[in-house]
């Protein structure tokens, strides 16, 4: 039996895919597929990696010999020198909803480790409840959120929050949305610092083609920040009489501030 068959007969023995075992060995999947295959063989840090996780000896997975049992005496961590897995942890509730568990935890140290749950935690998430440094999810957050509720550093959704929120409502350092709310602001309507609009803006520089109101105001009509309440929402209703009623209210809320 040569290292390709030892190879596959050990990861098959563990019950473990070939995605599995290269998560805990730290390479890809496309390796551990080659070395099965004998179209490339794993380096002295890899071998020495697999032989300590599948306890066997060095010798016996390389040549074949006989087989010897080391001792075990608690869960072994497998280092490598050029790949380092690190820690992982997973949980599974066993209540599923749709084919789903109910909470599903998947981290790790490093790598693409995927929770997909109705509440998922994990390096990347996908759930109703995603947290995580990718989550996908009706509410979501993480470093990159996408959903119908977003918070992020990039959230994307229709309701977005973070640094930089794209959205019909958006806000954040950098806002783009049909209403966005920041210090920089590009939206049909746009409130915050420096804000663009093609209808209404209101900030300290504001741009707008219907209306703009703020301290550097510029659009077919301009007011200051310091006009009285009621020219504002005069103002306001004159430039977008379509506009609803409580996006009004919002704006002179803005524009009071």
């Amino acid at each position: 039996m040569e290292f390709p068959q030892r190879l596959y007969e050990l990861r098959k023995k563990a019950g473990l895919s070939q995605e599995g075992l290269a998560d805990l060995v730290g390479v890809t999947r496309q390796a551990v597929q080659k070395w099965e295959a004998g179209t490339s063989r794993p380096d002295m840090d890899n071998l020495v990696a697999l032989a300590r996780y599948f306890n066997v000896s060095l010798d016996w997975l390389i040549t074949g010999q006989e087989r010897e049992e080391l001792p075990r005496e608690r869960p072994v961590v497998v280092e490598n020198h050029y790949h380092y897995s690190g820690w992982q942890y997973e949980y599974r509730s066993k209540r599923t909803l749709w084919g789903l568990p109910l909470v599903h935890i998947k981290l790790a140290q490093r790598g693409f480790c995927v929770a997909r749950g109705i509440i998922a935690i994990g390096n990347v998430a996908v759930g109703l409840f995603a947290l995580g440094c990718v989550s996908l999810g009706l509410i979501s957050v993480g470093c990159l959120a996408l959903g119908l509720l977003a918070l992020g550093c990039l959230s994307l959704a229709p309701l977005a929050l973070g640094c930089i929120a794209i959205g019909l409502v958006a806000a954040g350092g950098v806002a783009i949305g049909y209403l966005a709310v920041g210090p920089t602001a590009v939206g049909v309507y746009a409130a915050g610092g420096a804000v663009v609009a093609s209808r209404i803006a209101i900030g300290d520089a504001a741009s707008g083609e219907l209306l703009a109101i703020g301290r550097q105001a510029e659009g077919a009509l301009a007011l200051g920040l310091g006009a009285a309440r009621e020219e504002m929402a005069q103002a306001i209703a004159q430039a977008d009489p379509g506009a609803p009623a409580w996006l009004r209210d919002l704006l002179l809320w803005f524009a009071g501030r």
